[in-house]
């Protein structure tokens, strides 16, 4: 699609402020730079901008719950139950096609179409931090409306869900978690033996368990999430996490020969939840926001905004889950310890890291090309998924892209060609759909096509995540003007906290079996 064609479709489709913002933040790059490098215009340019973004909607409390389709001091309280942003709409099965059919959108042809901008390791990092707070109900049968979540971003993938599944995970003795040296590195321990699980990993559990062979289980490590052997990458994020939480507690250790277990592994739990709420704010948004200007995790923030309506205790929404289903982009083959394979041999893969060693693994992820977000690109062995989202939408009466558009202040569209302007998007909607009205919302967010060449996101994706990442995040008790200090931290955990900016600091001083310098990034190389 060529440029000129792109830019027409973003000014008729976004909205004049919409669109002028967009070309504020994407444009003059020197004054963005000079405006960063005088630290109280940073600081003010930061909470405003995203005080702005997270205002683009209405703040929680929402009125409405999956719960029910009116609101009570039940529905607005049980958090069991998933938040919604828009309410309920009546069916309209005869006027939109089969999930199914609408799944046959997504399909990747022969040819990965990349990403202009991500790494794989960007797709692991993505799924390894979101599937922390968007969980679904882990019930057999599954209810679409409940789920499993914390609601908080607390590292619960390291740690459990719940005190029962913590305790099995320690050692009770230095504030450390139990481990065990692979090849000369920390792993976590294996959770099964001969097929079943230890009894002291009892209180733990992994998705699709019965599924498995004997052989398989006994790969397995144990962690704090069930999904944590679910994938090679959602398994190395956690046993790099591992190491860091261990690293920490030996230097508090050293630092605090007085402090008992508890106190040495409760400030360790502390310091690696922020470091992860930093690497979100400060590199994971930053990768996905074409913008100028890098926002920046400023404990100020809160008394710099006063009480801003969003500060609400957190509660994710059906939506928010809808929207982190970017399966487009893993490729249908990926590069572990320089091999090619499928990805259905990654998946169940904790077994493939201690050969190649954490460091080879990120780097190879951080080398190879994501798939682009959106239609026509996610790996046919994925479908299942997209039948199920775009089934569960429309169970829980989910209202139509276009409703959603005019939620987050963009106009709404009168056409399939303004959703995209690529003619193989536009005319399968309009084959499969009556009207643009009638477009899911799960197949509108991902036929939306990206505001610039260079972005990876479409723009009502973009703000989506833009809303709830923030305002879930920064909600975090952790960073609380009288919480966040040295008595929480401790200064050396301060120290930690302030001198990690990306994810390569975190995995370069966590590889004592092959020390060596690694490209790790979630951008890929020579990008901005």
């Amino acid at each position: 699609m060529a440029p000129t064609r792109a830019k027409a479709r973003s000014v008729a489709t976004d909205g004049a402020v919409n669109r002028l913002r967009f070309l504020a933040l994407t444009h003059g790059r020197p004054l963005w730079d000079l405006a960063q490098r005088v630290q109280p215009v940073r600081r003010r340019l930061n909470a405003s901008l995203i005080d702005h973004a997270i205002r683009e909607m209405p703040p929680r409390p929402e009125p409405l719950s999956t719960m029910a389709d009116y609101t009570s001091w039940a529905s607005l309280t049980d958090r069991t139950f998933s938040g919604r942003h828009l309410p309920p709409v009546a069916a309209r099965e005869d006027v939109r096609p089969t999930p199914e059919r609408a799944a046959d959108l997504f399909t990747r042809g022969e040819t990965m179409i990349p990403c202009p901008r991500s790494t794989v390791l960007f797709a692991y990092f993505a799924q390894w931090f979101t599937d922390g707070f968007l969980r679904g109900d882990v019930n057999i049968p599954r209810d679409p409306r409940k789920n499993s979540s914390n609601h908080h971003i607390d590292l619960n993938q390291l740690y459990g869900l719940n005190a029962a599944a913590t305790a099995a995970l320690r050692t009770f003795d230095g504030g450390l978690l139990k481990s065990q040296v692979i090849n000369g590195a920390e792993f976590p321990p294996h959770l099964c033996e001969n097929g079943k699980i230890k009894a002291e990993f009892a209180a733990l559990s992994v998705i699709r368990f019965a599924e498995l062979t004997d052989a398989q289980r006994d790969t397995l490590f144990a962690t704090g999430s069930d999904r944590g052997n679910i994938h090679i990458g959602f398994t190395m994020l956690t046993v790099l996490f591992l190491r860091e939480h261990n690293r920490v507690a030996r230097l508090l250790a050293e630092r605090h020969p007085r402090w008992d277990d508890e106190r040495l592994f409760q400030t360790t739990r502390n310091i690696l939840i922020v470091l992860l709420i930093k690497l979100v704010v400060e590199e994971y948004i930053n990768h996905i926001t074409p913008y100028h200007f890098r926002f920046t995790l400023d404990p100020r923030l809160s008394a710099m905004l006063g009480r801003a309506p969003w500060h609400r205790e957190n509660w994710a929404s059906a939506e928010f889950n809808l929207v982190y289903r970017w399966h487009s982009l893993i490729p249908s083959s990926l590069s572990v310890g320089g091999r090619e394979l499928p990805m259905a041999e990654t998946m169940v893969g904790g077994a493939l890291i201690p050969g190649p060693g954490l460091g080879r693994l990120f780097e190879d992820a951080s080398r190879q090309r994501a798939g682009r977000i959106g239609l026509f690109n996610t790996d046919p062995a994925l479908r299942a998924v997209d039948v199920a989202s775009i089934a569960e939408s429309r169970a829980l009466r989910l209202a139509p892209y276009n409703d959603y558009r005019e939620h987050c202040r963009f106009p709404r569209v009168r056409s399939f060609d303004q959703v995209s302007g690529e003619p193989k998007v536009s005319e399968a909607l309009r084959e499969l759909y009556r009207d643009v009205d009638d477009l899911d919302l799960y197949v509108g967010l991902f036929a939306e096509e990206p505001g610039a060449p260079d972005a990876m996101l479409p723009p009502l994706l973009t703000k989506i995540i833009a809303i709830d990442a923030f305002s879930q995040a920064l909600t975090n008790p952790l960073l609380a003007s009288r919480v966040f200090n040295a008595a929480t931290f401790s200064p050396l955990g301060m120290g930690v906290i302030t001198g990690t900016r990306t994810l390569s600091d975190v995995l370069h001083r966590n590889v004592p079996e092959d020390p060596r310098p690694r490209f790790v990034s979630l951008t890929r190389q020579g990008e901005p």
